[in-house]
C-alpha cells in the first residue's frame, strides 16, 4: 500500500474511532513481533514475575476468594509492560503506533504508565469477567481524551473472554446515579440494559489491534476455553492533555513518542 492510501486508511480509522468510539486495525502487528512478545508473556506468567496483579486482588465475579482459595495465584495482569520487556516497550512506541497517536491527538503523544501499560492475561476456570465500565473512571487528566490501544496477541473471542464494546457510548452524559460505588454501569437499571444490548463482541486474530475511547463503555466475559488468553495494553494522551498532579495518573514518569 502506497504512503498516500496508509494516510487515508488512518484517517478513516480515525474517523470511526471518533465516530463509533472503538476501531479494529487489522494485521497491525506482524507475527514475528507477536510471537516473540507473547512467547515473552508465556515465560514471565511462569514465574510470575513481579509486578503483577492477581484475580484475587480484584474480587470481580469468578475470581477466587483469596489468595489462600483454589486459583488464589491466578494472575490477572503482568504489570508495567513498559518496563519489563524491551519488546512491549518497542511496540508501545512503535512508529506505527506513534504515527496513528498523532493523526487522531493533532499533537504529540505520550504513553501512560499508570494506567493500562500491562499484559492482560484470561485464564481458564479462575479468570473472573470484568462488569461494564468507562476507564476514565479513575483516571484524573485535564480532559476525558485518552486512547487506549488493545493488541490480540491470539485469537480472542467470545468463548475465551473478548472484549464487548457498545457502540457511540463514549459521546453519552451518564448521571453518577448510572453506576455503581466502585463505577460499574449498573446493569439492573432499565436505561443502562437497554444500551448494553447493543453491545458488540468484534472477534480479532493475532496480531489485530483495538483502539478505543477511555469514555467508551466496554466489559470482558470469562475465559470458556482451556488455553490462556494474552492481551498486551497500553494508553495515550495528547501533550496538552496532562495528568493532574497529585493524582494517580500522574504517579509515574509518562513516555513521549518521538
Amino acid at each position: 500500500m502506497s504512503d498516500q492510501n496508509l494516510l487515508k486508511s488512518k484517517k478513516e480509522q480515525v474517523h470511526e474511532l471518533r465516530q463509533k468510539g472503538y476501531v479494529i486495525v487489522k494485521g497491525l502487528v506482524s507475527k514475528e513481533r507477536r510471537d516473540a512478545m507473547r512467547e515473552v508473556a508465556r515465560q514471565q506468567l511462569a514465574e510470575a514475575a513481579a509486578p503483577v496483579e492477581f484475580e484475587a486482588d480484584l474480587k470481580y465475579p469468578g475470581a477466587p476468594d483469596s489468595k489462600d482459595a483454589p486459583g488464589g495465584h491466578t494472575v490477572r495482569r503482568l504489570l508495567d509492560a513498559y518496563a519489563r520487556h524491551p519488546l512491549f516497550a518497542e511496540f508501545a512506541t512503535s512508529p506505527e503506533v506513534r504515527g496513528w497517536m498523532e493523526l487522531y491527538f493533532g499533537e504529540a503523544p505520550y504513553l501512560s504508565r499508570a494506567h493500562h501499560n500491562c499484559m492482560m492475561t484470561k485464564h481458564p476456570a479462575y479468570g473472573s469477567l470484568t462488569g461494564w465500565h468507562r476507564d476514565v473512571r479513575y483516571w484524573a487528566f485535564e480532559r476525558d481524551d485518552l486512547v487506549s490501544a488493545w493488541v490480540a496477541l491470539g485469537n480472542e473471542t467470545v468463548e475465551n473472554g473478548a472484549l464487548w464494546f457498545v457502540p457511540m457510548s463514549h459521546t453519552l452524559p451518564f448521571t453518577s446515579d448510572r453506576f455503581d460505588d466502585a463505577k460499574f454501569f449498573r446493569s439492573d437499571l432499565p436505561e443502562n440494559a437497554a444500551l448494553i444490548r447493543t453491545a458488540v463482541s468484534p472477534e480479532l486474530e493475532p496480531g489485530d489491534v483495538v483502539f478505543f475511547h477511555c469514555n467508551t463503555l466496554h466489559s470482558a466475559g470469562k475465559n470458556l476455553t482451556d488455553q490462556v488468553k494474552f492481551s498486551l495494553v497500553f494508553t495515550y494522551r495528547g501533550a496538552s492533555n496532562a495528568a493532574l498532579p497529585g493524582t494517580r495518573s500522574a504517579s509515574k514518569p509518562e513516555v513521549p513518542l518521538v
